[in-house]
């Protein structure tokens, strides 16, 4: 398609000669003059830009997905159908999110309670609400503050699940949506969205220089923050073979374009560290656009998927034209930014085997905020023993290097060793012997250090009798709070 075509609100809109890197938020604000989503920090921290967008999953069941506007490029929500907070009210009165918000007095200025709503929207229609935390991984993207966090989570708790039978209930089922494929030009600019890989390998012949992107959270600030005007980009989001998602096989699969937010949910009973690192990755609107193969092939130093699969043996699957490729987790990262892919390929997918029910494994996120925020120090360990021995060992850091990596010397000590808090504090040593990180505004070098000893220390302890401790047992309760600076 020659132009950019999508639903905003119950109305088709179709636009020519839209610079592709127009963000939704600029299009709503600008064009549309629906000035109730709002701009707070336009790289997707404050949720204040927060809509509603239609999604579908592998088995072609519809659901609405909280969206962060300013990252969300107008080509990314071709043939979708867009919800904003002026769609709420309608004939018969006030929704029930905004009435909730009213009745708690979840609102005090104003300016942020919009995206607040359209989150809550997205709660409203979904499911999964069983336990408490889940209402605060809902809600941890909307930083508004003015009310206190308490009304808002209040509001929320009444309308979560509740999916009314109203207009928006029965959008879900008769909306199908449309292609995404696209081919769409704008002055210099041009923005591919090919429907199969072999259409992406005829798009990336034509142009070698192009940018992929899927959810695009990282790649849009760029866009946002350094004014970046990329004159190709290719997205991969409509590409199916990338979605593939298999947590019940064996090795289990995962395509490198499942979002984030299918992959928690799925991960919860068969890869427990993967989703308790999920559950701290990021708000719920960037995993809702984050894709799996997005946050490995950025190849940054404190990418928080990338300790789990490290620690887990994972093997990645590399595509390209020629065919198919494997490298495994610990040969992928090369350098600084820099990964094993070779010019025209793509990262596919990922295979990993099913964690024995034995072995010990967990993951651990340290930031400054328990939620929405860059990991100081993260990591993934894998332990299983032979007789009390440690009979296989993995050990995995993010922010303790270049690369996420694996701290090798430390494993060879302590291999064979009895697992206990004596052989631990013995190997520790060879830590600082392998690993230099470096100092930033997130934590000074020696911070880290502390920080990656005491994880491994308190791993030794969570899983005495736990092996795979979830989100529900009761020492989580503090993952992801920075630990304290001791000397």
């Amino acid at each position: 398609m020659k132009q950019l075509r999508f639903c905003l609100n119950d109305r088709w809109v179709e636009l020519a000669d839209v610079p592709p890197t127009t963000t939704l938020l600029r299009y709503l604000r600008d064009q549309a003059h629906l000035t109730g989503t709002k701009e707070g920090c336009a790289e997707g921290d404050c949720g204040a830009c927060t809509v509603a967008v239609v999604e579908h999953d592998a088995s072609g069941k519809s659901h609405y997905r909280a969206v962060n506007a300013c990252l969300l490029l107008l080509p990314m929500i071709q043939g979708k159908r867009v919800v904003t907070v002026e769609a709420l009210k309608g004939a018969s009165g006030y929704h029930p999110v905004q009435t909730a918000l009213a009745e708690e007095m979840g609102s005090q200025c104003g300016y942020c309670t919009p995206g607040v709503a359209m989150a809550m929207f997205e709660a409203c229609y979904g499911k999964g609400f069983d336990e408490p935390w889940q209402l605060d991984a809902a809600m941890c993207g909307n930083l508004c503050r003015c009310t206190g966090y308490r009304p808002i989570r209040d509001a929320t708790q009444k309308v979560a699940g509740l999916r009314p039978a109203d207009k928006f209930t029965r959008a879900l089922h008769e909306h199908a949506g449309e292609p995404m494929q696209l081919d769409y030009a704008a002055g210099p600019q041009r923005f591919f969205t090919p429907a199969s890989l072999d259409d992406l390998w005829d798009v990336l012949d034509k142009n070698p220089t192009a940018r992929l992107v899927a959810g695009g959270t990282d790649l849009s600030l760029d866009i946002t923050k350094r004014y970046a005007e990329p004159e190709v980009l290719v997205s991969v989001e409509a590409i199916l073979e990338l979605k593939r998602l298999d947590l019940a096989s064996n090795p289990m699969q995962i395509g490198a374009g499942v979002d984030l937010s299918t992959l928690e949910a799925a991960a919860r009973e068969p890869l427990p560290p993967l989703e308790r690192m999920l559950r701290y990755f990021g708000a719920r609107q960037i995993k809702n656009r984050a894709t799996v193969g997005g946050n490995l092939c950025t190849a940054s130093p404190i990418g928080d998927l990338a300790p789990v699969f490290l620690a887990l043996d994972a093997t990645f699957i590399l595509l390209s034209r020629a065919g198919e490729r494997r490298v495994p987790a610990s040969e992928f990262f090369l350098s600084y930014r820099k990964t094993a892919q070779k010019p025209g390929e793509i990262l596919g997918g990922v295979e990993l085997a099913p964690i024995p029910s034995d072995r010990r494994a967990c993951a651990y996120k340290v930031s400054k905020r328990r939620e929405l925020d860059i990991s100081t120090v993260s990591s993934a360990f894998a332990v299983g023993l032979d007789g009390g021995n440690v009979a296989h060992i993995r050990l995995a850091f993010g922010g303790m290097a270049a690369t996420p990596t694996r701290a090798k010397k430390l494993e060879a000590a302590l291999l064979g060793k009895p697992w206990s808090l004596a052989s631990i504090e013995a190997a520790l040593p060879q830590l600082e012997a392998e690993l230099t990180p470096l100092s930033d505004h997130r934590g000074s070098a020696a911070y880290r250090m502390k920080v990656a000893k005491n994880l491994l220390i308190g791993f030794h302890d969570e899983t005495l009798k736990t092996p795979q401790p979830r989100l529900s047992h009761p020492h989580t309760a503090t993952v992801g709070v920075a630990a304290p600076r001791t000397p």
